[in-house]
């Protein structure tokens, strides 16, 4: 883990998790001080500044705690865990880093997050808190590890979910859930609420899919705003494309500047669905060039992709991001550098602690009348000077990327890969979402079992329940373009192995670690959305897709248990069940097409017009003559190709079409209200 390794030097005596630091500390009797981040968080690289590297903190950590550093991004099962149990002390959500105090049998006794060296931000000095936990641990040991049974069985409620007696089927369900979180929209600059402000991206698709399902425009529009704003915005890499994590304005100018290969990967399908039902070019050449900034920045020789890029470089947060107006000036001089500057807001005082963020505040057309340019010479000046200072950004000091690869994240950015092509047509993209599903069941698949992380040519950690999760989506979505059923095979083994290890089978859902897994305190189970989706919600919508490919109707079945489950929760908290909205949407509306063709070049201009069109509850199967094993689905039985033509079947329900063939007339069914 890169991110231990930046802890190799420090004074403290750190050991990874594991059974030589469990058990030294059962042996010493001493509490365990655990902490917990990642590479690219800011704020852990603060507090290992301060602290860590501080001898005299360090000599307290030493001589009083046995010491465990944790990646959360390898142990999101211990980060779920502990970011559960600081709730119960500090009365509020947790963050990164975390600092967490434990029994030696692992038990948490307090916690909370960054402190300071000494007292500040309303926060204790952290030495303070050292001696204080240890004072306690040594004067009060019965007490506080009483209490700290109270804080797991506390943590055991979590993952105890009780389905209502009925549960909310009707189609209120979703309606009622977007018109609460329209209370919550910032109708100046998009998003949700002010500062900080994070992408949310999983609520802005949900807009999108209702507005689709329902006819009602307004929540179109809302994530239109936003993802106008999010690319004009700091928060967007205006010369190197991508995203960085949030935002801390609320006019997404300033950002935390790391970025995050899942950002990343959730981003491009909502800015590609957001161009299929806008037509604009902006938000379909954000989404490519984030896409390419994956290929050049984040992508492995053997085709995994790496996990983030760090905030910092050179000890200062953004500095490689960031412009003196008279660097800028300097490489683009003449009236070109003044348009560059005016375009994208660089100026002499700067927007970001007296340097520049590239952004872009105002309407192009105002800055081209404003020198007297036409679009297409603004356009050409912005351009060039976008590859120029690009050009010399490449020669600093880059952040720090983390190496490592994540089976869960990548699986998401397979599957943006896919969105790409499918929607734009590009095959590059198709070819690296193939090679990701093949570097994966290469590296991180052995004996039937998903790995979690992949780094230098090592696997290690049992899959959680996202990996599961997300790579069945991704092998479906790859099933639908190709119409590859090695793929749907893939996706029904590994459906299988997720009910086999995870299904809680007295209490419903799924859990987050599978039997295989470490024993520790809690056994978490979620169906709430964080930066990623939820692992519940997302298998949710993969068991129905799995029913109407395959017809099995022990899938839908789950599919129903699951919806069930968490029906309250959607209903009381939208904010964080996204995902399951998302699924309830899905069912209500969904619609299947099924192309039958002689030769699978034939379907081009058929699977063309489908990517063009904004169709979120569409599921596409092929049938191509003479192609080999075709899957086993009731959906595909008896659909040929009519006279050798290409032909259409749009099914809703248990009811298909007659069989259409022209493009036209399958756009117009597909074009219908579900009834």
């Amino acid at each position: 883990s890169p991110y231990l390794l930046q802890h190799a030097f420090n004074p403290v005596d750190w050991y990874p998790w594991g059974t030589e630091a469990l058990a030294k500390a059962k042996k010493e009797g001493k509490p365990i001080l655990l902490s917990i981040g990642y590479s690219a968080c800011h704020w852990c690289h603060v507090m290992e500044r301060e602290s860590f590297e501080n001898n005299g903190i360090a000599d307290l950590m030493n001589q009083f705690f046995v010491n465990i550093k944790v990646d959360r991004e390898e142990r999101p099962d211990l980060d779920q865990i502990y970011q559960n149990a600081v709730q119960f002390f500090i009365r509020r959500g947790g963050g990164w880093p975390l600092t967490m105090f434990l029994t030696p049998a692992q038990a948490p006794f307090y916690g909370g997050t960054y402190f300071p060296p000494e007292e500040r931000y309303n926060l204790p000095a952290f030495g303070r808190v050292l001696q204080s936990a240890a004072r306690a641990w040594s004067e009060n040991r019965e007490e506080i590890e009483k209490s700290a049974q109270d804080v797991i069985r506390g943590l055991d409620r979590f993952s105890v979910i009780a389905p209502p007696p009925k549960a909310d089927t009707s189609s209120r369900l979703v309606e009622n859930a977007v018109v609460a979180l329209a209370a919550h929209f910032n109708t100046g600059h998009g998003g949700f609420g002010g500062a900080p402000k994070f992408p949310n991206t999983i609520l802005h698709e949900l807009f999108l899919e209702y507005s689709a399902g329902s006819g009602d425009e307004t929540f179109k529009n809302r994530a239109l705003l936003t993802l106008r704003k999010m690319a004009l915005g700091g928060i967007h890499d205006q010369l190197g494309g991508g995203f960085h994590r949030y935002s801390v304005d609320d006019k997404w100018l300033v950002p935390h500047f790391e970025k995050m290969l899942y950002d990343n990967a959730l981003l491009v399908p909502l800015f590609l669905h957001g161009y299929q039902v806008s037509g604009e070019s902006l938000l379909k050449k954000t989404a490519e060039d984030t896409l390419d900034y994956v290929l050049r920045e984040m992508t492995a020789p053997e085709g995994g992709f790496y996990s983030s890029q760090d905030a910092d470089s050179e000890g200062e947060e953004g500095k490689f991001f960031v412009w003196g107006y008279d660097e800028v000036r300097q490489r683009l001089p003449g009236k070109e550098g003044e348009v560059f500057c005016r375009y994208f807001d660089i100026t002499a005082q700067g927007n970001f602690e007296g340097k520049n963020i590239p952004n872009i505040p105002q309407d192009p057309l105002l800055v081209a009348n404003e020198f007297g340019l036409n679009t297409e010479k603004l356009e050409e000046i912005v351009e060039q000077g976008k590859r120029k200072l690009f050009e010399v950004r490449e020669k600093r000091i880059k952040p720090l990327r983390d190496e490592k690869i994540l089976t869960g994240w990548n699986a998401l950015m397979i599957s943006a890969f896919i969105e790409g092509f499918r929607i734009t047509g590009e095959e590059k993209y198709l070819r690296t979402a193939e090679k990701g599903i093949a570097f994966i069941f290469s590296f991180l698949y052995r004996d039937g079992n998903l790995l979690a992380v992949y780094k230098d040519g090592k696997a290690k950690f049992n899959g959680y329940l996202d990996d599961y999760s997300y790579l069945t989506s991704a092998l479906l979505d790859l099933f639908q373009v190709t119409g590859r059923s090695e793929f749907l095979a893939k996706a029904v083994g590994l459906t299988k192995r997720l009910i086999a290890l995870f299904q809680d089978r007295e209490g419903g859902g799924f859990f987050f670690t599978g039997e295989n897994h470490e024993s520790l305190i809690h056994r978490p189970k979620s169906g709430h959305d964080h930066s990623i989706p939820s692992g519940n919600g997302i298998a949710a919508r993969n068991l129905f897709r799995l029913y109407l490919i395959t017809g099995e109707k022990a899938c839908f079945e789950l599919y129903q248990k699951l919806h069930r489950l968490f029906s309250s929760s959607m209903e009381e908290n939208p904010f964080g069940f996204g995902s399951f909205l998302r699924s309830v949407e899905y069912e209500k509306n969904s619609c299947q097409v099924v192309l039958a063709a002689q030769r699978r070049e034939d379907l081009l201009p058929w699977t063309s017009r489908l990517g063009e069109a904004y169709l979120p509850y569409m599921l596409l199967m092929t049938v191509v003559e003479g192609e080999g094993e075709k899957a086993s689905s009731p959906l595909v039985s008896g659909k040929t190709a009519v006279g050798g033509a290409v032909t259409a079947y749009v099914c809703r329900g248990s009811v298909c079409s007659a069989p259409v063939a022209s493009i036209d007339q399958m756009m117009e069914l597909l074009s219908k209200q579900p009834s």
